[in-house]
């Protein structure tokens, strides 16, 4: 389960934008073309990361789980987008190695549908924007 708490977004400068997430620190910055400096993955990219990053975790899971190895999984995302540059759909497709195991293969399909992320947007939550002074 996700943490609930909250998350503290600083912006640092230029075209950048900081993510304060308990212990951790993201970065992120635009791409040159969109005034950035390209210094670290733009936000729109680390929520498709987080996509493919999601269905690993629940592969790497499974395989644990089981005792497989995980040594030449790969999943590839393809994201597909409208002539707006609205994300319309996400292709994910995992790679097994050739020794796999067979009886497993639809069974990866099966846990990387469980990813939190892809249920997360799947369920379409609301969002709420309100303003207050800085403390």
């Amino acid at each position: 389960m996700a943490s609930t708490a909250p998350l503290h977004v600083t912006l640092p400068g230029g075209r950048r934008v900081d993510v304060r997430l308990g212990a951790h620190l993201i970065h992120t910055d635009q791409p040159v073309s969109n005034g950035g400096e390209d210094s670290a993955p733009s936000p729109f990219d680390l929520f498709l990361a987080s996509i493919g990053a999601c269905a690993g975790i629940f592969v790497q899971g499974f395989c644990a789980a089981r005792n497989l190895p995980t040594g030449g999984v790969v999943i590839e995302e393809q994201p597909h987008f409208d002539e707006a540059g609205v994300l319309r759909a996400v292709d994910l497709l995992v790679r097994l190695p050739p020794d796999f195991p067979e009886r497993y293969r639809d069974a990866v399909v099966k846990v990387v549908e469980q990813c939190s992320v892809k249920r997360a947007i799947a369920a379409q939550p609301d969002f709420s924007v309100r303003v207050a002074p800085a403390a």
